[in-house]
């Protein structure tokens, strides 16, 4: 099976039902996708596929349709993308575990509605758990993102 991800492409030699996540982790050593519940309830291991989010956790591989995007794909450290520059000045990471998941979901947001409103940020994001508790971090960053965007 061939698998576009953060530009390259892969080869993989994997049974068609395994979760995009471990092909992702286990088979590409990509391991900045995390896995959290397994189920699709928390966000954790959101990517872009064909440039939705999508919760690989419970996306089967064989239904990757397009290419994928994870946190890696991005920004680079010397090179941030404008979502990952506004999570940095706004403080939002604690314990770290869910932000990549949280920034895929953001970027997301950001390329459907580059001008989202509290509401618009909140149902975009109410998937993606936080156990530490910044969503009003998460949300200053999505609008601070939303304003450079826009600047150009």
């Amino acid at each position: 099976m061939e698998l576009t991800v953060n530009g390259k492409t892969y080869n993989v030699d994997v049974p068609p039902d395994m979760p995009l996540l471990w092909v992702l982790r286990d088979e590409l050593g990509l391991a900045g996708t995390k896995f959290g519940c397994g189920v699709a309830a928390c966000g954790a291991c959101t990517v872009h596929v064909g440039g939705q989010a999508v919760r690989s956790c419970v996306t089967p591989v064989a239904d990757v349709d397009g290419p994928v995007t994870t946190i890696k794909g991005i920004g680079t450290p010397q090179a941030l993308s404008i979502i990952q520059q506004a999570w940095i000045e706004n403080q939002v990471a604690q314990c770290g575990y869910c932000q990549s998941g949280q920034i895929m979901q953001a970027a997301a947001l950001l390329a459907e509605n580059p001008a989202p409103t509290d509401d618009d940020i909140d149902a975009a994001m109410e998937g993606n758990l936080c156990r530490c508790g910044t969503y009003p971090r998460i949300r200053a960053a999505i609008h601070a993102a939303a304003r450079r965007l826009q600047e150009g």
